[in-house]
């Protein structure tokens, strides 16, 4: 037999075609389930099996005989119920032989050899004359499918290994497939993607956001979302920069809404990339309904909010049992006087740094009193990640001597006692 290093890799089309399968262990069941699932007519040739609980997955019943009686139909099942004799092979294209035994698995290949079919023997791979690659198949986010064939040196641990760190690549879009070739004119539209970017750590974008993230053509991203993985993009995908910070918003959100439209209707793949969850306090709603208002198909792609996250990474849990039962999401320029609850109610601030003295004043109530504790987190996960403590009273002094700047969460509410920043800086 040739070595290893002179296989040729092929990939076969069974459908409709006969295929034998000589053994019935769960080696061959496995061998049955695949080539079924690929039209092939399967002949089983074997006095036991254990097929059933695959053919029962797929709606199969294998059709019992003693001798080969005709090709079963295509994903189809015939079972010749008794040991391999030569001539089981007459009119198969494939064979694959598992029976246990090595004398059977040597003489179903020399067999198969005498009638220049090829054999797979899954007892020894060097005895047969083909081998089956560990495979998995991955569909991308365009609808098309991939396929990941994978032979290593007929190790089939090692290939299995390889597979499975592949498709994960694949699924995860850390190994990017992007479609590189145009749409046809009058394909229709492209989608478009309201991809959820988290804190602002890349490790914390969803395996589904890498995944569309890497099959775009066109994204648009806010100043807030994690623009490392900008990094990764193919040269040919066109960054749009919206660059919203507090207050200042360069392009208005319903040009925002029109550059994704356009994008989309002249046949291009849009992501929307944004800081956070695009459906808290992201606009991702508004997004929505003029893309599907304009007929273009769109998709939310949850992310990790910072409402959460970010207090989390500076070691403030937004509820805890005994401390705060629930917890209220605004920006910092929403009505914050008018949120019920004292500081067993956490409320945490997103863009609230700007108007913090007036926000912090007008939380002082009958039910939230001054010496309620404040945290404000700065560029939560990042590089300068820090944290500033005080209480509705000092806060506003405290951030203006530490020159506090956004991004930033802040966190009112009896909780932020359970954060070590509490302890370290003085009250």
């Amino acid at each position: 037999m040739s070595d290893a290093g002179q296989i040729y890799p092929l990939g076969l089309r069974v459908a409709g075609r006969l295929v034998v399968v000589v053994g019935g262990g769960p080696v061959a069941a496995r061998r049955v389930g695949a080539l079924v699932g690929a039209g092939a007519r399967v002949r089983v040739v074997a006095p036991h099996t254990v097929l059933d609980e695959v053919l029962d997955e797929q709606g199969v019943v294998a059709s019992e005989t003693l001798e080969p009686a005709g090709e079963p139909p295509a994903g189809g099942v015939e079972w010749v119920r008794r040991d391999y004799r030569t001539g089981d092979l007459d009119g198969a294209w494939l064979v694959h032989t598992a029976t246990g035994s090595p004398a059977v698995d040597q003489q179903v290949a020399d067999d198969a050899e005498r009638a220049r079919v090829f054999c797979v023997t899954a007892g020894d791979a060097s005895a047969g004359s083909a081998w089956v690659p560990a495979v998995a198949r991955t569909e991308l986010t365009d609808g098309a499918e991939v396929t990941v064939a994978v032979t290593a040196g007929r190790d089939p641990r090692r290939s299995r290994a390889i597979r499975d760190a592949v498709a994960a690549a694949l699924q995860s879009g850390v190994l990017p497939l992007r479609r590189h070739r145009a749409r046809p004119a009058g394909s229709g539209p492209g989608r478009v993607w309201l991809v959820g970017g988290g804190p602002g750590d890349t490790g914390l974008v969803t395996a589904r956001g890498r995944a569309v993230l890497a099959q775009a053509d066109v994204v648009v991203v806010d100043r807030l979302g994690p623009r490392a993985l900008l990094r990764d993009l193919s040269p040919e995908v066109e960054v749009i920069d919206v660059g919203k910070t507090s207050g200042n918003h360069p392009v208005p959100q319903h040009e925002i809404n029109a550059l994704l439209i356009q994008h989309a209707l002249a046949g291009r793949d849009v992501v929307r990339l944004k800081g956070g969850d695009p459906y808290v306090l992201g606009r991702g709603g508004e997004e929505l309904v003029a893309c599907r208002t304009a007929g273009i198909e769109v998709e939310v792609v949850p992310g990790v909010t910072s409402a959460v996250s970010v207090p989390a990474a500076a070691g403030i849990p937004v509820t805890h049992r005994g401390v705060a039962r629930g917890f209220s999401v605004l920006t910092g320029h929403d009505g914050a006087a008018s949120v019920p609850g004292g500081p067993d109610h956490t409320l945490v601030l997103l863009m609230g740094v700007t108007r913090l003295a007036e926000t912090a004043e007008a939380l002082v109530t009958h039910e939230r009193p001054a010496d309620t504790p404040v945290a404000i987190v700065e560029d939560g996960y990042g590089p300068r990640q820090r944290v500033t403590v005080g209480t509705l009273a000092t806060i506003a002094d405290r951030a203006a001597a530490a020159d506090v700047r956004p991004p930033a969460v802040i966190v009112v509410g009896t909780v932020v006692r359970l954060s070590p920043a509490w302890t370290a800086q003085a009250r």
